[in-house]
């Protein structure tokens, strides 16, 4: 159990082997709860065929809410990027998870991404603005190029998440790419 759970991001072999020590102290109530929660979550869990989120729905309680605006589409690499941004509740739009990002080095290519289910909901028609919400990775970057590249010609506005300095941040502690990133996308005070 405790190498099963040193699989998961952010615990390593002694973090896993505390919990599994913990669960199985606790193994009449917490153990079996966990055991519960985990089959029902593996039972009712889908991908949502619209934007790749993953709910008990399908499509899923975002692409179906109507108080969201239709005409927004945040572009993201991940399920995790979308519930980050929709936690925030300023984006009131649609998302589309794209299911990674381009890397030559990893080997994934367009075609292993959800870029083709894309581009569709967009020829579509219905969507004003896609908001590219790549990470600030060389290969978020690349991809959101490319997704750029690919829907140019239709009539839409195209932006993407500001780079730069952390609010709070210090100069002297960031690296010299967030630098350069926050000095090119300089604007006028006032």
């Amino acid at each position: 159990m405790a190498s099963a759970l040193a699989r998961l991001p952010g615990l390593g072999p002694r973090s896993a082997r505390r919990a599994v020590l913990w669960l199985i102290k606790r193994r009449e109530t917490s153990l079996v709860q966990l055991a519960e929660a985990l089959e029902g979550v593996r039972a009712r869990l889908v991908e949502c065929t619209t934007c790749g989120n993953v709910d008990t729905a399908n499509p899923c309680s975002v692409c179906t809410d109507p108080r969201r605006d239709a005409r927004a589409l945040c572009v993201v690499e991940e399920v995790a990027d979308l519930w980050a941004l929709d936690r925030s509740r300023l984006f009131t739009g649609r998302y589309h998870v794209l299911g990674g990002r381009l890397s030559a080095l990893e080997g994934v290519g367009p075609e292993d991404l959800s870029i083709g289910q894309l581009l569709m909901r967009l020829e579509a028609g219905g969507t004003d603005e896609v908001v590219l919400a790549m990470n600030a990775t060389l290969e978020g970057q690349t991809t959101a190029h490319y997704i750029a590249e690919r829907i140019e010609h239709l009539p839409l506005r195209v932006t993407q998440l500001a780079h730069g300095l952390p609010v709070g941040g210090e100069l002297d502690y960031l690296d010299e790419g967030t630098l350069a990133q926050a000095l090119r996308a300089r604007r006028p005070v006032g």
